[in-house]
């Protein structure tokens, strides 16, 4: 079914609550689909899995030249995928003002019809394209919504909820209840042997182009689609509230990618073995049990303290890896390094003693003798400047793109955007955002 279904990304947005990670520098904004996730950008991603499973034409809706020349530099037209690959016109990105917006102009301007997915670039998916597809055409639905099944705790006032009627098709929509809510209208899931999840929108959803086109030339959605219109929030209740026909179909697995803690976690999951495509595409790991894979080129590398390679290090025991590592190519390990649900980039420097819990470093970065992070990111070219005797400490905290910070730093849930040369700070609260050398000065 694959092969008769085009590829819409929607890959507009700035990215405001995953900064750093969408910062090149600080005036300049990375696009959402280039932020690095387990050794590809999250676009690659996308393109590969949509084509490992028949799709082989790709519309991709852009918003911003800077945007979309990243992406175009990236991608191409395609051919190092083997795929065909369209952009979106720079003289329409007025009309790309929201998801559903976006959509619904690009249709037209494409005049495309037949059958589509569309997919975001802030998350990662594990999904069946033929059991959406069967979901669809059961349904002889306009849009199939992807759902992935969440508990009432972690939806509440973070996720939209779908409400179903007993034919399957989406009777409804409650954008982010609070959690009495969600249990007065779902009694079941206040029950303790109940099945607790509840369908929430993945933000993917297949489409059958033409009737869409058709459902949307209203005098008011044209109107609606002027300004700004979302799928989840506006495109999709209208549609329901017209009668048509909208299906929902449980796919695998949902990465958010949206913030750092999101970004994290979802690496976590990926490296933790519960993407199995993805996974097959990283290729054979090193280790099974627990899973970690190491470029051969990294296991060869030797270190500048104790002049051994990875793997003699990783035989010996003076190198733990695992579980849930990936380490990319001609990074160099130095002794006592520990490493435990972590993704470190092409020719990073890890050195002696560096211990990593549930974090990101980016290609190219340092990280310092003795340095501990946990729950945090590093960016591309950053340099962490521990010491044995002054290390620097991470919790939940990221760095942006060659960002530097100074032996004894100390920080908690601070972010540090690009290029910023931060002394050894200790007590900044958190929820503090470095974006300046003047908010550095200010707490020092």
């Amino acid at each position: 079914m694959g092969d008769d279904t085009l590829g819409i990304i929607l890959a507009g947005g700035r990215g405001e609550r995953a900064k750093p990670l969408t910062l090149a520098s600080s005036d300049y904004i990375r696009s959402k689909a280039l932020i690095p996730f387990a050794g590809r950008s999250v676009i690659e991603w996308l393109v590969t899995s949509c084509r490992d499973q028949g799709i082989r034409r790709f519309y991709v809706v852009a918003q911003g030249a800077e945007n979309r020349s990243q992406i175009n530099l990236v991608l191409g037209h395609g051919e190092r995928f083997g795929v065909e690959i369209h952009y979106s016109r720079a003289r329409l990105d007025r009309y790309n003002v929201g998801s559903g917006a976006a959509t619904l102009h690009n249709l037209e301007q494409w005049d495309l019809t037949g059958r589509a997915l569309v997919l975001p670039v802030d998350s990662v998916f594990e999904f069946s394209l033929d059991r959406l597809a069967h979901a669809h055409d059961a349904a002889d639905a306009v849009v199939t919504v992807a759902a992935v099944g969440r508990t009432p705790e972690e939806i509440a006032g973070k996720y939209g909820v779908m409400q179903t009627s007993a034919d399957g098709l989406v009777s409804g929509f409650l954008e982010k209840p609070a959690l009495d809510r969600i249990h007065r209208l779902f009694p079941e899931t206040s029950l303790p042997l109940a099945e607790r999840t509840l369908p929430t929108n993945a933000g993917m959803y297949l489409i059958d182009c033409g009737r869409l086109r058709l459902a949307a030339r209203t005098p008011d959605m044209i109107r609606l689609a002027q300004q700004r219109l979302d799928w989840g929030g506006d495109l999709l209740p209208w549609l329901v509230g017209r009668g048509l026909p909208v299906a929902a179909e449980y796919i695998d697995r949902l990465g958010d990618l949206g913030s750092v803690d999101d970004y994290l976690k979802s690496l976590g999951d990926v490296l933790g073995g519960h993407y199995p495509w993805m996974n097959r595409a990283m290729g054979p790991p090193l280790s099974d049990s627990p899973p970690y894979w190491i470029h051969e080129s990294s296991l060869r590398s030797k270190d500048s303290v104790a002049g051994t390679t990875l793997a003699q290090k990783i035989a010996e025991g003076s190198v733990v890896i695992g579980p849930a590592v990936r380490i990319g190519r001609d990074a160099e390990i130095g002794p006592g390094v520990q490493l435990i649900h972590a993704d470190i980039g092409d020719g990073v420097d890890l050195d002696e003693g560096a211990r990593l819990t549930r974090a990101a470093v980016g290609d190219g970065a340092v990280v310092g003798p003795y340095a501990r992070l946990s729950d945090s990111y590093v960016g591309p070219l950053a340099h962490v400047h521990s010491e044995r005797d002054n290390p620097v400490r991470l919790t939940h905290s990221a760095l942006g793109d060659a960002a530097q910070l100074r032996p004894g730093t100390r920080l908690s849930g601070v972010s540090v955007y690009p290029r910023l040369r931060v002394p050894a700070v200790t007590g900044l609260p958190s929820g503090t955002h470095l974006t300046s050398s003047d908010d550095i000065l200010h707490w020092i």
